[in-house]
């Protein structure tokens, strides 16, 4: 089957809803997946390596921080276009996505939104090209969907903060330069505190053995005793609320992306579905196929919508947390269940390197668990309906 031919999904005219400038920004991405990413991804994950020499084209394209203010180093564009851009990496693979996001919303956010206006101005232009790399630690080893039971700790010492803990499952911890991190102070209030690779006793080390993200650089940060600054604390907003902003920041980009990686496995399937022979005719004309296909190609269709849709809304500052959190479990769920038709289209060469079927069906499923497990995020909607909380 020929290669690189990806034109994207747009069944409904969607383009009609975007504008010049969110259509530029997000044929700029495609066009560098298309260039630098698909040419080598499969590679990478074969033999479990990030490709970390991506990291550069990732700033000149815009992937980190898109909608942070130029006057910070960001490319000051719209929500919308930032999910665009997310879709766009998440068809190329959802370990390069997850950099830009983890850069981006549980980074570079945090920073510009609950920072000082020295740690904006010392951080967010080199986060913006790539020259310095973050991570977020907020996971850890015991506490995955309840945050608030953290025991990472800092202690207040007079001119510094001491600080004690793990994180564990952390993107980017492998080789970033700085670390946001979310600790408990004395009084129990959360607190975000920037920390910087070569402070005595902090160290990342790798997570090994992952059959997914495999092109992901995925590790642990560990606290030993670390001082750190007091001017490293970011002073505007603490609280769990504090890193649950920087969540919905990064669960409206996974929406987006997982469609992204619903594009190309669909894309990929329609294609082969043309080209395989069996019983002297095209697959693509046997009724089944047909099937899978027309589905698969309306859930993208409805999942596109619901993020226009939400897109439009963060741009007036509407979207809710909860609106996010059903975008990222419907939109997730969905490129799943379509990796999994699309591999049984592909038959047994779907489950080879030679496409990209299997590799995007082993990382949607820590898509599925990260940034709000499927079944958390169908029970802050049920809370949101019902008013009912019904995990605390």
């Amino acid at each position: 089957m020929s290669k690189n031919q990806f034109k994207g999904c747009d069944y409904y005219n969607i383009d009609e809803l975007l504008s010049d400038e969110q259509k530029m920004v997000r044929d700029a991405a495609r066009q560098w997946v298309s260039k630098e990413v698909s040419p080598i991804i499969e590679d990478h994950c074969q033999k479990a390596i990030f490709p970390k020499h991506l990291l550069k084209g990732l700033g000149e394209i815009g992937a980190f921080g898109p909608y942070i203010p130029q006057e910070y180093g960001g490319a000051g564009l719209d929500h919308i276009s930032y999910g665009l851009i997310m879709q766009e990496l998440e068809r190329g693979d959802s370990g390069i996505r997850s950099t830009a996001s983890v850069q981006s919303s549980l980074v570079m956010y945090p920073i510009f939104s609950y920072g000082s206006e020295e740690q904006k101005r010392k951080y967010l232009p080199k986060l913006a090209t790539g020259e310095m790399m973050g991570c977020f630690g907020l996971t850890e080893p015991d506490h995955g969907s309840n945050p608030s039971a953290m025991v990472t700790n800092i202690k207040d010492k007079g001119d510094h903060y001491l600080l004690n803990g793990a994180k564990m499952w952390i993107s980017n911890a492998p080789f970033a330069d700085i670390a946001v991190v979310w600790a408990k102070n004395e009084e129990g209030r959360i607190k975000g505190i920037l920390v910087e690779r070569g402070m005595k006793g902090f160290s990342t080390p790798e997570t090994h053995g992952k059959w997914s993200l495999r092109a992901s650089a995925t590790g642990e940060l560990v606290f030993d005793n670390v001082k750190v600054p007091k001017e490293n604390l970011l002073p505007n907003k603490d609280g769990l609320g504090a890193p649950l902003g920087c969540l919905d920041s990064a669960r409206y980009g996974i929406a987006w992306g997982a469609i992204g990686a619903a594009m190309d496995c669909y894309d990929s399937a329609l294609r082969y579905s043309l080209e395989r022979q069996q019983f002297e005719k095209p697959i693509a004309s046997f009724q089944l196929q047909q099937k899978k296909l027309a589905e698969m190609i309306t859930e993208i269709t409805k999942a596109q919508l619901l993020c226009w849709r939400l897109g439009s809304l963060k741009n007036q500052g509407k979207a809710t947390s909860a609106q996010i959190s059903m975008a990222k479990r419907n939109n997730v769920n969905m490129a799943l269940e379509i990796a999994r038709e699309a591999r049984q289209i592909h038959g047994a060469m779907g489950i080879t390197g030679e496409y990209p079927i299997m590799r995007h069906m082993m990382n949607l499923e820590s898509v599925i668990t990260y940034e709000g497990t499927h079944d958390i995020h169908l029970l802050i909607t049920g809370n949101d309906i019902t008013g009912i909380p019904s995990f605390k």
